[in-house]
């Protein structure tokens, strides 16, 4: 097992922000945005930030361009004195070797972490048993500690059960898992069944940050956290401190807020980014920025969002 080669920065619970990637209006990567950006959101209080997450594009980039975002976003938050904040690098591969690559990349770039998804293109190609060794095979030669992804919109349907993972989690390389599918009851017989104090059940969304955390799970990897980083964390702090009524009334602004995530994508979130921050808008083609009456409607999806993150600015 190769995890013992480098030492790494531990993941806490918390909450997590899968940050969006950065363009130029060329298309070139801009690593400036991806350094500002992650320092916003290091000040913002947040646990930890996860390049090439489903919103940071990672199927429009290259291996270096990979690579760089990912440096740059060490770099950028090393730079602002939160050295122990964890970095988590998307990993997910259609190959195992590939996967591979990616994840000593990751390592190299200053990753504490990697979040793989399952392969999906040939999908029914790929039995139980072959799925189970290539997470094997990329925990056993990674460098640095594995999170399994769990996106069935991502890959082709394919959905993990708690049985896959909890079996997965036997490997002492493989310390979490991601579950986007949004379903708690799968959270909650993970949670409860992984018999190791370091294995860490986030949820996937923004929109069920009390469910995960009332399931036992560890904390949320979140997209919307790149424009509402505050108001997320907001809900896990008053949870924590048995202030679950206000938790309640915070959850479900943060809910319908997400929404427009959830229904819009990663160009949602850009869009967004743009017009509340000023910055980040363009995705890389095929995807397209939306027209400015779509753009002025996203807008206004986030707006109570953005006013609850204003007034917990002050």
């Amino acid at each position: 097992m190769a995890n013992g080669t480098i030492k790494r920065n531990p993941l806490p619970h918390g909450f997590y922000v899968p940050t969006v990637a950065f363009f130029q209006p060329d298309e070139e990567i801009d690593l400036p945005t991806v350094e500002k950006h992650a320092i916003y959101l290091a000040k913002s209080g947040v646990t930890g930030l996860v390049t090439q997450g489903s919103n940071g594009e990672a199927v429009h980039l290259d291996r270096d361009e990979r690579k760089a975002i990912t440096a740059a976003t060490r770099r950028a938050v090393d730079s602002a004195g939160y050295t122990s904040m964890p970095v988590i690098a998307g990993c997910g591969a259609s190959s195992t070797r590939e996967t591979i690559q990616l994840c000593q990349d990751s390592a190299t770039a200053g990753a504490d972490a990697v979040l793989i998804l399952p392969p999906s293109y040939y999908k029914a190609l790929v039995n139980t048993s072959a799925l189970h060794a290539h997470f094997m095979a990329v925990a056993d030669a990674s460098p640095i500690p594995v999170l399994i992804y769990n996106f069935p919109g991502a890959s082709s349907g394919l959905d993990l059960s708690s049985d896959d993972i909890l079996s997965l989690a036997k490997h002492p390389n493989i310390i979490g898992c991601k579950l986007t599918c949004g379903n708690t009851g799968k959270l909650a017989r993970i949670a409860a069944g992984v018999k190791r104090d370091d294995f860490l059940t986030f949820g996937g969304s923004v929109d069920f940050t009390l469910q995960t955390l009332i399931a036992g799970g560890a904390g949320i990897i979140g997209g919307t956290g790149n424009i509402i980083p505050r108001a997320c964390v907001r809900v896990m702090d008053l949870y924590r401190d048995g202030k679950v009524e206000e938790a309640q009334k915070v959850q479900a602004v943060i809910a319908r807020t997400d929404w427009a995530a959830i229904h819009g994508g990663f160009v949602a979130v850009k869009s967004a980014l743009q017009s509340y921050y000023g910055y980040g808008g363009l995705p890389r083609r095929p995807c397209v920025m939306p027209s400015k009456e779509d753009a002025l409607s996203i807008q206004e999806e986030y707006r109570e969002g953005v006013e609850l993150e204003r007034s917990l600015e002050k």
